[in-house]
């Protein structure tokens, strides 16, 4: 599939948090619940793209999938030096194009990314308790680093060395 990653512009505000949403909808049917009430906000995904963190994936003039791309983060990664990492949250596509390669895409350009702005590691976290989520992340190649209680969450954080590209 032939994807390209931008970032996201005012006007694709509604598709990111359409995107957000759907991914949302798919997890509660099958009874996991992804991301608590008000994280969806539109005013708060609205206010994040308007401040340039999402970025989409398009395929074929649509918007296939969506990621949030950030250079520090406190809340999940708050014993890490400042300015050796860039951190990904809110990975997530279109069901119509789930099984296309469409978040592979999306990771390789933050990898990419990441290399470019010359910061060492590509970090995320992820429920703990998602084994086949976490399954994608280790066959891309990140490293679990360790686990953590956040709030709500228990997450299990992971880390891309890019200095071994």
């Amino acid at each position: 599939m032939s994807s390209f990653v931008r970032q996201a512009k005012p006007e694709d505000a509604p598709r990111v948090i359409e995107i957000l949403r759907e991914a949302a909808r798919w997890l509660e049917e099958s009874g996991r619940l992804m991301w608590r009430e008000g994280e969806l906000a539109s005013s708060r995904i609205t206010a994040e793209v308007e401040a340039g963190l999402f970025y989409v994936a398009e395929s074929g003039g649509e918007t296939a999938g969506t990621i949030k791309f950030q250079l520090e983060d406190l809340s999940f990664w708050p014993d890490v030096p400042p300015g050796e990492s860039a951190f990904i949250h809110r990975l997530a596509v279109r069901r119509r194009f789930a099984g296309r390669g469409v978040s592979a895409v999306l990771l390789q350009w933050a990898v990419g990314r990441t290399a470019s702005l010359r910061r060492r590691f590509l970090r995320l976290d992820c429920e703990a308790s998602r084994p086949r989520l976490r399954t994608v992340y280790e066959n891309f190649g990140f490293k679990h680093h360790s686990d953590r209680q956040v709030g709500p969450y228990f997450v299990a954080r992971y880390e891309y060395d890019v200095t071994k590209l």
